[in-house]
């Protein structure tokens, strides 16, 4: 059973997942958690409490459904698996990623905000970064590929892709098949 501030941020999610941030309303939060509003208070403060809380929540559950079911063979598969993983049609992974794009578009006008994002995407850029250099030692990419450069431009066009997905501007499969494309004209041929 999920505690109590558990429960808060999964509501927490779902309403800026349907509402955007700025339909986040503490009194709103509460009845989607089933809880009282001193409750979110007690455990979050204010509702820049909450909004730090959740972008944590939501970062926690993408580690969690982006790791490999299976283990990897190498490196790059396991770079592969992580960034496919980010487009998978099932609920928790649209909904993480809706409210994600809503939390990135807020940070805009949030400089708290920003910072915390800044540093979950320079940890994901670093994460691909470390698997390129090690598929590199192994031989599975290119030399000439700057592993630093090749992790953003990876990791934006995830998001990229993801957000075209999530609009109806393309299927689920029509993004993962240009990820596909993307990493090969990335890294070299696996």
């Amino acid at each position: 059973m999920a505690t109590r501030p558990a429960q808060i941020l999964e509501a927490a999610i779902r309403v800026i997942a349907q509402d955007g941030v700025r339909g986040l309303r503490i009194e709103k939060l509460a009845a989607e958690a089933g809880v009282s509003t001193a409750l979110i208070y007690y455990h979050f403060k204010d509702r820049s409490g909450v909004l730090r809380s959740t972008l944590e929540h939501v970062n926690a559950r993408a580690e969690r459904y982006s790791q490999p079911v299976e283990a990897p063979a190498n490196a790059r598969e396991e770079l592969e698996q992580m960034l496919f993983l980010e487009i998978q049609d099932v609920p928790e992974v649209r909904e993480n990623s809706i409210a994600w794009g809503e939390l990135r578009a807020s940070s805009v006008f949030d400089e708290e905000l920003r910072e915390l994002l800044g540093s979950t995407t320079r940890d994901w850029n670093h994460d691909a970064e470390t698997l390129i250099s090690r598929a590199q030692d192994a031989g599975l990419v290119q030399r000439e590929v700057v592993a630093a450069d090749a992790a953003v431009r990876l990791t934006a066009l995830v998001e990229g892709l993801s957000e075209r997905w999530l609009s109806g501007s393309m299927s689920a499969d029509r993004a993962r098949e240009l990820l596909a494309g993307a990493i090969r004209a990335e890294l070299g041929p696996a």
